[in-house]
């Protein structure tokens, strides 16, 4: 799918769940063959001419102000994060070919990896704009411990729909997976000639309907705080709250922290994993032998 290809989808999505009464206009009656707005009718609420208009939704906003995408937006009844999809896209469209081969950070700097594992009592990561894992505390780990056992580097996208333990691990299975798939539209609007996030859209999109269905839908969010319900498969079900926290120093980086209701079953349920997790440390470590032992072993 092209540029233009997705410009004139994402708007034409966003004109077509508008009905008349939503968007103050008078129905005259008879059999309307569109969904939602016609065309003149949201350049007429835009304040635009029909073919100014026309041009925009065929995928051309080369050259749109920024007033102009505003009242493109107050037409649609954008939210924020829609907003700011449509200024990404005009962005993207006047991109020099330098700032359009930005690739996704893929590591992160020390004091951050210290950061996290000085945060001993929540799970905490950090994820590229990609959904890429790029760095965990312990108990980071342990929660997402499937995830975590994938080679590479473990992928939020890929797991929810590709590892059959998601469905059972997400109690939420498909908020999770239209929430997943609407930031990644976000991130594609942003730049949409990542290739790392070409090639994954397009390994979703081949091996996944449920993924290729989302993903025709257009829909973009943002993922700065929600819920998470999970069940774990050594502490059961636990319900959290996540912040996603953006690392201004790493543009594309954001350090996503869990955390339970005070004296709730989660907050008991993230103690006992903590515990697990600390087991399963000393007995990965017992399980490696030092240099001692190892020249001990030799015959």
């Amino acid at each position: 799918m092209t540029y233009s290809d997705d410009v004139r989808k994402f708007l034409t999505s966003r004109r077509a769940r508008i009905t008349l009464e939503e968007a103050g206009l008078p129905a005259y009656g008879g059999n309307r063959r569109v969904a939602g707005l016609r065309r003149e009718e949201v350049a007429m609420l835009a304040g635009m001419s029909i073919d100014y208009y026309i041009r925009l939704e065929r995928g051309n906003l080369s050259g749109a102000s920024d007033s102009v995408l505003e009242a493109l937006a107050r037409a649609l009844q954008l939210d924020d994060a829609e907003t700011a999809h449509l200024f990404d896209l005009a962005r993207a469209s006047a991109a020099a070919p330098r700032v359009r081969r930005k690739r996704s950070p893929q590591t992160v700097r020390p004091s951050v990896q210290r950061i996290l594992d000085s945060i001993t009592t929540a799970p905490a990561w950090v994820r590229n704009d990609r959904g890429d894992v790029l760095a965990a505390n312990e108990l980071g780990r342990a929660l997402y411990q499937d995830m975590m056992a994938a080679g590479g580097p473990p992928n939020s996208a890929r797991f929810t729909f590709l590892n059959p333990k998601a469905q059972e691990f997400f109690r939420d299975w498909e908020r999770t997976a239209d929430d997943i798939v609407a930031v990644l539209r976000s991130t594609a609007g942003k730049n949409p000639f990542d290739k790392d996030l070409t090639d994954l859209i397009g390994e979703l999109s081949t091996r996944s309907e449920e993924f290729r269905t989302r993903w025709a839908k257009h829909d973009v969010k943002y993922h700065r705080t929600g819920r998470k319900r999970l069940h774990h498969s050594v502490v059961g079900d636990v319900d959290l709250t996540y912040e996603a926290l953006e690392l201004p120093a790493d543009p594309g980086l954001r350090i996503n922290v869990y955390t339970a209701e005070p004296a709730s079953p989660s907050e008991d349920a993230l103690k006992v994993l903590a515990s697990w997790a600390a087991t399963q440390r000393s007995m990965d470590g017992a399980a490696r032998p030092s240099h001692g032992a190892q020249d001990q072993l030799r015959p």
